[in-house]
């Protein structure tokens, strides 16, 4: 959690400074290049990263000032930070990567992102894999849900891929009370008729879904989508059974394109907040650098609710119009000579 602190802070690098260093940056963001532009000691930097404890719950309160918490979709996802020529760094393992489509090494984020019924979101929550513990993403997922709830989250729904649609969450959302849309495996097994069990790849499915009952949970609406070819199945879970026939695909491809924010969240701590770009090895300096560049989304994302920006890759790139503009008018003169001559 954020310190209270009992006298007056006299750390010359705080969250703030290093954020904002995270967002500028175009390319080193290490301690030495921080302390080499703000004029501080290294050592200040790296005091900083090893002297906060930062938690999933600082990033939901500075996150929800700007969002409506009842009635919105709350979406699971994981990603891969390429850390590939890492040596003993905590956290660093082999994760199967959906952008490499491979095994590579690297870390495992693993976020909660919530989007309201206005249409504004935010990551809410986030844990780091970490092999030591023995426990796995969807132990991750469970804790993370039961946080978000208790802290005053009150979502719809809840959106994941096919990682998290095991049975143990399904009942888990069920249970707290929520409805869902999860990918399916096409393997997973349903029935149509009692004692007959097909996989969802063998069904016709219409177009606004087909009510079945999935194996081990209970009746479930199934939509397929395609991408590049490739049938994708999902299961949507009402409170109410008798309001699936009237979930559409309307409604499904709502809850769809919700659940797409968070892959283009992903990308965006990738190429604008510098989240992989760090070279602390011990755990708790790697969990406040990673805080940190969530922290800076969610600022990002205030900014372009308030129409400061067009966008969270507008900051960077207009960062340095003056400076460009200014390199080439001192650079100009005196070199006319291979200008056409009339």
């Amino acid at each position: 959690m954020i310190r209270k602190i009992s006298r007056p802070a006299t750390a010359h690098c705080t969250l703030a400074m290093y954020t904002g260093f995270l967002l500028s940056e175009p390319q080193a963001a290490s301690c030495s290049r921080l302390a080499k532009v703000m004029n501080i000691s290294h050592d200040s930097v790296n005091r900083f990263l090893y002297r906060e404890s930062y938690t999933g719950q600082d990033l939901f309160n500075e996150a929800k000032g700007l969002l409506n918490l009842k009635g919105g979709t709350l979406s699971v996802d994981d990603s891969v930070l390429d850390k590939p020529y890492s040596q003993y760094m905590a956290f660093v393992g082999h994760f199967w990567s959906g952008k490499h489509h491979a095994t590579v090494k690297g870390l495992n984020l693993i976020t909660l992102y919530y989007t309201d019924p206005q249409g504004q979101h935010q990551p809410v929550n986030f844990r780091i894999y970490d092999k030591r513990e023995g426990r796995t993403k969807n132990d991750y997922f469970q804790d993370m849900l039961a946080e978000v709830l208790e802290w005053g989250l009150q979502p719809a729904f809840v959106t994941g891929d096919s990682w998290y649609a095991c049975v143990k969450n399904l009942k888990t959302v069920k249970n707290h009370r929520l409805e869902f849309v999860f990918a399916l495996e096409s393997n997973r097994l349903v029935s149509l008729e009692k004692g007959s069990w097909i996989p969802v790849r063998e069904l016709e499915i219409p177009e606004d879904g087909l009510v079945v009952w999935l194996r081990e949970f209970g009746r479930v609406k199934l939509f397929r989508t395609w991408l590049k070819d490739q049938p994708r199945h999902y299961a949507a879970f009402l409170a109410d059974e008798a309001a699936l026939t009237d979930f559409d695909r309307r409604a499904f491809a709502e809850q769809h394109d919700r659940h797409w924010q968070i892959e283009q969240y992903h990308r965006a701590i990738k190429q604008v907040c510098n989240i992989e770009r760090f070279q602390v090895r011990g755990a708790q300096a790697i969990k406040n650098h990673l805080f940190s560049a969530l922290y800076g989304f969610v600022h990002l994302q205030k900014m372009t609710a308030m129409d400061l920006i067009g966008n969270c890759y507008r900051l960077r790139h207009d960062l340095f119009n003056e400076v460009i503009a200014a390199f080439i008018t001192g650079f100009m003169p005196g070199k006319d000579q291979l200008n056409p001559q009339y």
